[in-house]
């Protein structure tokens, strides 16, 4: 068995690394080479805290396993990431563990490459402003991930706590972009791509508030209740999303279905587009919206290509179970 520390991972696994394994993912799902198990997901009923396991098979890649772990609000006032997983892989042809994968970096690191996908698949070619939405710890990931996606000039970012853009101004600064706080009627006004990465339970932006061509990357919904945009501006969106089902029990598309303003069957799955299976964008001027619920495939091969690099490096731990 192989063990793979969180401090570890940093050092070995990349943006473009984490953006090829998930690109392949979708890919994969998209063709039913890989599939997903259902997710479990609950309150605990201590420290605030959700817990669950996220699961699947990816035939193409011979990836078993499952990520467990939740959120604990708590711990960022305890110097802690408030998502906290690990990942475990299984030898697929006898169900032996094989390796242990610290999941807290490659979470955020997965979640990132998943937007960066679909900016890189759907947002318009001649994108120059970012948007984010939100500035909690996965923000930056976000922004530097989704930079490398297309020529943008500048950055604008929104957050009911002011303060914490600086989180945002500093990694813009780090990537060479200028930094600029602004209202959210500003914002939609402004950015040719939208990234929403927040924990909201009721809508955030409005569809007034985004104007024709925007494709926009909805991060932050993984549960029922939650809610980062309003359903009328699902509804009048093209929507595309990781797993379909997920996006229409737990993710961003919840709201809009059960208030029949949409179907499952108006969601695409953003794997048709890699595959080439769905042409994606069909005019400069259409909405296009990922819906990024986050599934256990894409911790598998985020972890499965971590495995392989810390091989590679001669860094990895093999130990007996």
């Amino acid at each position: 068995m192989i063990v793979v520390p969180e401090s570890a991972i940093p050092a070995l696994i990349d943006r473009g690394a984490a953006f090829d394994a998930v690109e392949g993912v979708f890919a994969a799902m998209s063709r039913r080479e890989a599939y997903n198990f259902p997710v479990i997901r609950e309150d605990i009923g201590y420290a605030d805290a959700l817990y669950g396991f996220k699961s699947g098979f990816d035939r193409a890649g011979l990836t078993l396993g499952l990520k467990s772990g939740g959120y604990w609000p708590g711990n960022e006032a305890k110097g802690l990431t408030n998502h906290q997983s690990t990942v475990f892989l299984f030898d697929p042809d006898t169900g032996r563990l094989k390796a242990v994968v610290g999941g807290n970096y490659l979470t955020a690191l997965r979640t990132a490459a998943a937007s960066a996908v679909s900016i890189a698949h759907l947002a318009r070619e001649d994108a120059k402003v970012l948007g984010m939405v939100g500035a909690g710890h996965q923000s930056a990931f976000q922004m530097r991930a989704a930079a490398e996606q297309r020529d943008f000039e500048r950055i604008v970012g929104w957050n009911r706590n002011p303060a914490r853009l600086e989180t945002l101004a500093k990694a813009a600064a780090e990537i060479g972009l200028p930094f600029e706080a602004v209202d959210l009627d500003e914002l939609g006004a402004q950015a040719d791509v939208v990234i929403t990465i927040t924990s909201s339970f009721e809508p955030i932006l409005k569809s007034h508030q985004i104007k024709p061509g925007t494709h926009i990357a909805c991060m932050g919904t993984d549960t029922k209740g939650k809610q980062e945009v309003e359903a009328e501006l699902v509804a009048r969106a093209t929507a595309f999303t990781d797993e379909i089902a997920q996006s229409t029990s737990i993710g961003e598309c919840q709201h809009a279905v059960a208030g029949n303003l949409i179907g499952a069957s108006d969601i695409v799955e953003l794997g048709a587009v890699i595959n080439k299976d769905h042409p994606g964008r069909s005019s400069q001027d259409e909405v296009t919206l990922f819906d990024g619920t986050g599934v256990g495939l894409q911790d598998l091969a985020v972890a499965g290509a971590v495995v392989e690099l810390a091989r590679a490096a001669g860094t990895a731990v093999e130990t007996d179970l």
